[in-house]
């Protein structure tokens, strides 16, 4: 069950964070260019890449979260 909340997690925080991280990096290309069209590409190109980067590292840290707890509850320390 804990697996499946983690999973459900990741995921809305991953969407969360790609509606965001879209909505200002296109803010930020706009401001900067003046050009919706330079501020769409810089905006919908970068998010993307750091979005799944992001759902990688927040695995990560389940995992890691996930294998820690396992082990203190294996050596007895929990």
């Amino acid at each position: 069950m804990t697996r499946m909340i983690f999973k459900h997690e990741t995921l809305a925080k991953t969407l969360t964070y790609c509606l965001m991280h879209f909505t200002v990096a296109i803010a930020i290309a706009y401001l900067i260019s003046g050009d919706w069209g330079i501020a769409l590409s810089i905006g919908i190109i970068e998010p993307l890449v750091q979005t799944v980067f992001f759902n990688l590292h927040e695995r990560g840290w389940n995992n890691a979260r996930r294998n820690y707890h396992r082990t203190v509850m294996d050596s007895g320390l929990g």
